[in-house]
């Protein structure tokens, strides 16, 4: 299994060659080109824009099972989304942290005694080991309740408190990529997948590049995890009578000043049966999402509509004190979740499970692997299961290996972040506490690398606000492949809530010289 390039039969130049050809910069793309990779596999994964550009920096931005899931019966996939819970929290305690949500009883549309069976199921059923479980309280007396609306009789009444995680999304694909390529995977991105033909068994595809350089590769196996574009691409290669589908969805989430106190989100169940997540962002906010909403355009990018945020602005109005409307809406983003298509009747019922749709090696047919569906909690357990389908075409390929093991930047000593940020302040007593945690929340122990022998700020360069300086862009120029103002301020952090105006201008203009 190496990347030795056969010559071309037509021109006799030499062809690159490997064993996967993997479409889709995102979650389930990049954590399938690490386990591949890890196992031995020459691969070589395309996007055709920066990586989580999509779908993958478009989420609620949690580690969780799915609790309203249950209601669905969709018990396999929280069992195994709760399982993968703890475990993503210890490979990425940088990137990831403990949540508890508050689900407030007051104004819910189902009764108590079904929500905490819910809940009871939910803390046993993944072999919850580390996470604290499920709690009750007076809202009226827990500071829980700060920021709630009294509701009936003049009471906030009681809720339930239970655990899940938070991740930084975008983050989390690219430190994927990161370990991919330290691992010998060639990750490319603005390259997009045109056309791939059958011959002798392998994958003649054609790419092209943004610049507009196009060639060709060879590959024994494609996979197929493009997302909204997985039957486009089906369409390129030759094989649109797929019969599975993919169901578009679009989720939309604003972003307002600071809510409520407390480092604490909130579960809210609206009158129609569907879940608003609130929850603490990047210090001075809060973050209000999803929603559900059918998606019939093509796939790309998208913006919340006004209908959106009507609903959502209604949301927090009913449950909390501080009333907004639509004019106190700092950001929010949309993004397009491609589900699998399992016919269900309205947008929120449609499953959040994966399919993997494998069409095996015949004669001179080469192997294809489609990702249908999938959810970034399971993203890790979704790469095992296509690898189970990839070692049927290669089946001297390494064993399962992901599990537990750390992601870049994530061996912190002891996995205790506080200790970490405590040490890079004793190495650099001279940098703002600030800068330190910040650099440690995004990068882990690679923090050090942008660091360097830096003693004081200007040590680091240029500073293009709120403590983002030439020395960081560098590194993620020449790590974390981010090219433009956006991939950096909104993908790779979320500065550009932070940064003054024109900041993006300048970065765009710094990253022209590198």
């Amino acid at each position: 299994m190496t990347a030795c390039p056969p010559p071309s039969p037509a021109t006799g130049m030499h062809v690159e060659t490997y064993d996967l050809l993997i479409v889709g910069g995102g979650v389930n793309g990049a954590g399938i080109a690490r386990d591949a990779a890890g196992r031995g596999l020459s691969v070589l994964l395309v996007e055709q824009d920066d990586l989580a550009s999509y779908t993958s920096s478009s989420s609620t931005k949690l580690i969780h099972g799915g609790l309203r899931y249950l209601e669905y019966y969709e018990f396999r996939l929280v069992r195994e989304a709760l399982i993968e819970r703890e475990r993503l929290l210890a490979m990425a305690p940088h990137i990831m942290w403990p949540l508890r949500f508050v689900l407030p009883q007051s104004l819910s549309p189902r009764p108590a005694w079904m929500v905490r069976l819910g809940l009871f199921l939910y803390d046993n059923l993944g072999g919850r080991k580390n996470l604290p479980g499920t709690e009750t309280i007076n809202l009226d007396r827990s500071p829980g309740g700060i920021g709630l609306k009294p509701q009936k009789g003049k009471k906030r009444g009681k809720a339930f408190v239970y655990s899940d995680g938070w991740v930084e999304d975008s983050r989390l694909v690219v430190l994927n990529a990161m370990d991919a390529a330290a691992r010998g995977a060639r990750i490319e991105t603005r390259t997009q997948l045109t056309q791939a033909q059958n011959e002798n068994g392998e994958w003649i595809a054609t790419l092209e590049t943004k610049a507009g350089t196009v060639r060709q590769v060879r590959a024994r196996m494609l996979v197929n995890a493009a997302g909204p574009w997985v039957d486009k691409v089906l369409g390129r290669i030759g094989r649109s009578n797929n019969n599975r589908g993919v169901r578009l969805v679009k989720g939309s989430h604003m972003i307002l000043p600071r809510l409520y106190d407390g480092d604490h989100a909130f579960m809210l169940q609206n009158p129609d049966r569907r879940i608003v997540f609130a929850i603490p962002y990047e210090g001075e906010f809060t973050l209000i999402g999803t929603t559900d909403e059918p998606w019939t355009d093509e796939p790309g990018k998208a913006e919340i509509s006004q209908g959106e945020v009507d609903y959502l602005c209604a949301t927090v109005n009913r449950y909390f004190e501080k009333e907004i409307t639509p004019s106190d809406i700092v950001w929010s983003y949309a993004g397009i979740r491609p589900l699998y298509d399992d016919h269900a009747a309205n947008a929120s019922a449609v499953t959040r499970d994966y399919v993997l749709d494998f069409e095996k090696p015949e004669k001179t047919r080469a192997p294809l692997l489609s990702i249908f569906g999938g959810k970034i909690t399971t993203y890790r357990k979704l790469a095992e299961h296509a690898m189970e389908h990839i070692a049927e075409v290669f089946p001297t390929a390494g064993k399962a290996w992901t599990a537990g093991e750390p992601l870049p930047g994530g061996n912190l000593p002891g996995q205790d972040f506080d200790r970490f940020v405590a040490d890079l302040s004793s190495r650099w007593p001279a940098m703002p506490s600030k800068l330190l945690r910040r650099l440690a929340r995004a990068y882990g122990t690679e923090a050090i690398q942008i660091l360097g022998a830096a003693s004081v700020p200007a040590d680091l360069g240029e500073d293009f606000g709120a403590g983002l300086h030439a020395a960081e862009i560098e590194y993620l120029f020449a790590a974390e492949w981010a090219r433009t103002a956006e991939d950096i301020l909104y993908r790779r952090s979320k500065l550009g809530l932070h940064v003054p105006p024109g900041t993006e201008t300048e970065i765009d203009a710094y990253l022209s010289t590198l």
